[in-house]
């Protein structure tokens, strides 16, 4: 299985960038052992369009055109958003061994612009996770995301990252 972290919006060069991908990069080494053939960060250009329902729509289609791309029919996609469920990270990387024992080809975490991810995008998602009430700046909730990639695939290792 390959997995991708699929965002809107390009993070600049500097910490937030560094630390995102100093994540993916550990994931996709602990990921080997696991059958876990790639995992990367993919990044979407927002929308320019004025109305926020007209760029959702713009930037689900490339999502939708990267993923066609990435996995076909044999992929599937998690949406990140605030109305999400708030799972503990085990049950999240439960979630992510399941998929894996399906034989999943490529699965997909999307976190949308700032306008969030299109309604019709979003109800084709397996399952939706939120990272708590909070709001959460783009630049933060690719980094968590990463963390959390990082941290489900430690627990399925059985290395001991993770402390509960």
């Amino acid at each position: 299985m390959r997995l991708h972290l699929i965002c809107v919006g390009r993070l600049k060069a500097g910490p937030e960038r560094e630390l995102a991908i100093h994540y993916i990069a550990r994931a996709a080494s602990v990921g080997r052992s696991l059958g876990v053939t790639a995992v990367d960060a993919r990044e979407i250009d927002e929308s320019r369009a004025r109305r926020p329902q007209d760029r959702k729509k713009e930037e689900a289609k490339a999502i939708r055109s990267l993923l066609s791309s990435l996995g076909g029919a044999s992929s599937g996609c998690i949406a990140c958003d605030e109305t999400g469920e708030h799972l503990i990270s085990a049950a999240f990387a439960q979630r992510l061994d399941r998929f894996r024992g399906e034989g999943l080809g490529s699965l997909a975490i999307l976190i949308g612009g700032p306008d969030g991810i299109d309604t019709e995008l979003r109800s084709e998602a397996a399952f939706i996770i939120g990272f708590g009430a909070m709001t959460w700046p783009h630049q933060l909730a690719r980094i968590m995301a990463a963390e959390q990639i990082y941290r489900a695939l430690t627990l399925l290792a059985g290395h001991p990252y993770h402390r509960a």
